[in-house]
């Protein structure tokens, strides 16, 4: 499903009002959760990239930004993901040529192109597989609250244009906790998003103030393909398809049709059908996100053009200091 709409709205909006009690309750599970963890400390830094929001922030993007910074640096960092999605257990390395996003999810599969990344329901496991394996560094994807490892740097990601939406906990607003308990256990925040976006969030949200903020901007990668004036049928099932199908109208596409999905939905032989059909009526080109393009059917994904983007930082020199601060010793 997507993101209902009152999420983005104020938080005395009626329905935000009406279930702030049951934010209250999923907020303090999450405490008691956190709370009794068990914080293991590994041999080698723990670099997490998570979010209060639920999905959609930019998560996947930074973590294969920051595995392809660490790697120019000649360290060995692997990635541990819990496989949303996907039916492994693990802990198991992703081989891109073996597995599928059905096995172990969408987002590991498009992360093993750029790091070693394993996916493992027990964390702890996970990196102790990949630390055996020869992880100098472990990016622990999207377990900002998860309890089961110490992090030696926690990193906050947050979509610059929506920021922490109405500022409600589930179901009562996007949020997994409270803004304030979330950047109290936090080390620094990524935001995402343009210039504008970026001076509207520390008005909006101006707390974060309290921790290092790293801007940073996701940019189409140039591969040759030249995107003005051509005709597109684009799909995606992201946390927020609107920004792939803004993102694909500045590069000057010719957007024909766009349909959105629900995050990680696996597409079926009848919807893909649908969408090809569609597209050869309209004298159009499937395109949709690289991530999504992980959950095609091998025999699809000539039919569907990937639209790539890479995450920029916009200080690196400040993103290094973070990195050694947190003891990743860098080449």
């Amino acid at each position: 499903m997507q993101a209902p709409r009152f999420w983005r709205k104020s938080k005395w909006h009626p329905l935000a009002v009406v279930l702030a009690p049951l934010g209250w309750l999923y907020g303090a599970a999450t405490a008691r959760r956190l709370r009794r963890g068990t914080w293991e400390k590994l041999s080698v830094p723990v670099i997490c990239v998570g979010n209060i929001n639920a999905g959609g922030t930019g998560k996947t993007p930074t973590v294969i930004a920051l595995a392809s910074f660490l790697e120019a640096r000649g360290v060995a960092a692997h990635v541990v993901s819990r496989g949303y999605g996907g039916t492994a257990e693990g802990p198991l390395k992703v081989e891109e040529m073996v597995h599928n996003a059905a096995e172990v999810g969408d987002e590991p599969l498009l992360m093993a192109a750029f790091a070693p990344t394993w996916v493992a329901k027990d964390r702890a496991a996970g990196a102790k597989a990949a630390i055996a394996a020869g992880a100098e560094v472990i990016l622990l994807d999207d377990g900002f609250q998860n309890p089961a490892l110490h992090k030696d740097l926690s990193i906050i990601v947050v979509d610059a244009a929506v920021g922490f939406g109405n500022g409600r906990v589930l179901p009562a607003g996007p949020l997994r906790e409270a803004v304030a308990a979330g950047l109290k256990r936090g080390d620094a925040i990524v935001s995402i998003g343009s210039d504008k976006a970026q001076a509207l969030l520390g008005v909006r949200w101006p707390e974060i103030a309290k921790l290092p903020r790293l801007q940073a901007a996701l940019k189409p990668l140039k591969m040759g393909m030249d995107w003005q004036g051509a005709r597109v049928l684009a799909f995606a099932g992201i946390g927020r398809p609107e920004k792939f199908f803004r993102s694909l109208a500045l590069e000057g596409a010719e957007i024909v049709a766009s349909h959105s999905f629900s995050d990680h939905a696996p597409y079926s032989t009848a919807a893909l059908q649908r969408l090809l059909k569609e597209a050869t009526q309209k004298d159009a080109q499937l395109v949709t996100t690289e991530k999504d393009a992980a959950r095609l059917p091998a025999s699809f994904r000539p039919q569907v053009l990937a639209f790539p983007v890479r995450l920029k930082f916009e200080d690196e020199a400040r993103l290094e200091n973070l990195l050694k601060s947190a003891g990743v010793r860098l080449n």
